[in-house]
């Protein structure tokens, strides 16, 4: 057992108690069946046991998250990002977060036969980004350029060209031209595509040679849309129902990582030394942002539109968020999209699963043109163009600055790290994916 680097002994008797409530719940699962199995007194029998652990943990961690942090990070001297962090959380404090081995036994199994192991991620996680010198610091850790994009960018910058799996990413007339290329699913998101986004927008924002980014769905060779361009069918729901979507990996690593870096920027890489070649008056790397809709921007589409600087959409599009009808948060949606379409029309939205048309009035709180599908490839064009200039650059960060505060973004997340957690193992999300995923088989 680690010593928790704390002198009281009020925190080595909370410490204590913390490990042993953690070694009773794995003592106890191990003697339960799966999941699926248990019967009603063995799913209260499992559930009281982690509930007492869970609020163990939390109360531990609200006394002494910045000491756990401090630790983790070598006093703020090392940048972890979340995956680094809670992994280095399952090593130096045990019990606290879930191990690696605990994670890959779950990661095999259906949504529905897993223990929510991960829920314990998301207290840890709320804790750390609800402190006020450990929650900036790990934002910044998350802006930082992940080492994938840093291996890849001599390639791109010289051949402008960029193929993965779920994203290609051209460099064309001063353009990052990014285009979602999961043909045959819609450009449903997964850990992949989250991976293939960041490292997108990464090269995008370290280029020097690119002044504008662009984001557009691809060609699709899906049966129901063959050979027609479709911007985003949201989160995989039968990758969720089979268990391959992760907190950490997928929906805090999208908010955090690449999402954030559209608002925000890169950390520079001069800035991340501290030392006199920091780059003083402008310490990220920032870019204006294009998106444009073709088809429809479901769920996570929808969101990502929220943080674009101008968004077009063809005629024919629609944009909706039925987070509520599968049953989990919509992102940072309920945090950003009041700002653009009210109260009322956001619960509408995000509460009874109200879709937009492109050509409804509504539309245009939330898309800046709406234009005839074959016109739409000019349009962009004519936007890029509107959008490249240094001044646009100084006054998309002071709007950002006004419009999303760090601090406001940093509490919602820290709310968002927990909350989500508990809805990926709620019942009635896994019996509507599963569903889902029975429909679509």
């Amino acid at each position: 057992m680690t010593t928790v680097p704390l002198e009281q002994e009020t925190a080595r008797q909370e410490w204590s108690a913390l490990t042993e409530a953690a070694e009773r719940v794995e003592k106890t699962l191990a003697s339960l069946p799966a999941p699926t199995r248990r019967t009603p007194e063995q799913r209260d029998v499992a559930e009281a046991v982690k509930n007492r652990a869970r609020a163990l943990r939390a109360r531990f961690l609200d006394a002494h998250d910045d000491t756990v942090y401090d630790r983790l990070t070598e006093g703020r001297t090392r940048s972890l990002r979340i995956d680094e962090l809670v992994a280095a959380a399952a090593t130096a404090f045990p019990g606290l977060v879930p191990t690696a081995d605990q994670l890959a036994q779950e990661r095999g199994r259906p949504q529905a036969d897993k223990d929510g192991h991960e829920i314990d991620q998301g207290i840890f996680l709320r804790a750390v980004l609800r402190s006020p010198s450990a929650g900036p610091h790990l934002l910044d850790a998350m802006l930082r350029p992940t080492a994938r994009a840093r291996r890849l960018l001599p390639e791109f910058l010289d051949t402008g060209v960029v193929e993965m799996e779920s994203v290609r990413l051209e460099r064309r007339d001063g353009v990052a031209r990014l285009t979602m290329c999961r043909h045959d699913r819609l450009n449903a998101e997964d850990n992949q595509q989250v991976d293939d986004m960041e490292t997108a927008v990464d090269l995008a924002l370290l280029d020097p040679a690119v002044r504008v980014g662009l984001l557009r769905g691809g060609e699709m060779s899906h049966p129901r849309y063959r050979g027609k361009r479709v911007f985003s069918a949201g989160i995989n729901l039968k990758y969720l129902s089979s268990g391959d979507i992760s907190l950490v990996d997928f929906l805090l690593r999208r908010e955090l990582g690449y999402i954030h870096k559209l608002v925000r920027g890169l950390l520079a890489v001069d800035a991340e030394d501290g030392g006199d070649s920091a780059v003083w008056h402008a310490p990220y790397i920032e870019k204006p942002w294009v998106a444009a809709v073709d088809g429809f921007a479901i769920g996570g589409g929808a969101q990502l539109l929220l943080v674009f600087d101008h968004v077009l959409a063809a005629s024919d599009a629609y944009l909706s968020l039925p987070a509520a009808k599968e049953g989990i948060i919509p992102g940072v949606a309920n945090f950003r999209f009041s700002r653009y379409a009210g109260p009322r029309l956001s619960r509408q939205v995000i509460l009874e699963g109200r879709r937009i048309w492109a050509s409804e009035p509504q539309a245009r709180l939330l898309v800046d043109e709406v234009v005839d599908p074959q016109e739409l490839d000019a349009a962009v064009e004519r936007s890029l163009n509107r959008l490249d200039g240094e001044a646009v650059i100084a006054n998309r960060r002071m709007l950002n600055l006004a419009e999303e505060p760090a601090e406001a973004f940093r509490a919602y997340m820290a709310e968002f790290a927990l909350q989500q957690a508990l809805r990926l193992y709620g019942e009635d999300v896994i019996h509507k994916v599963g569903r889902f995923a029975a429909r679509s088989s």
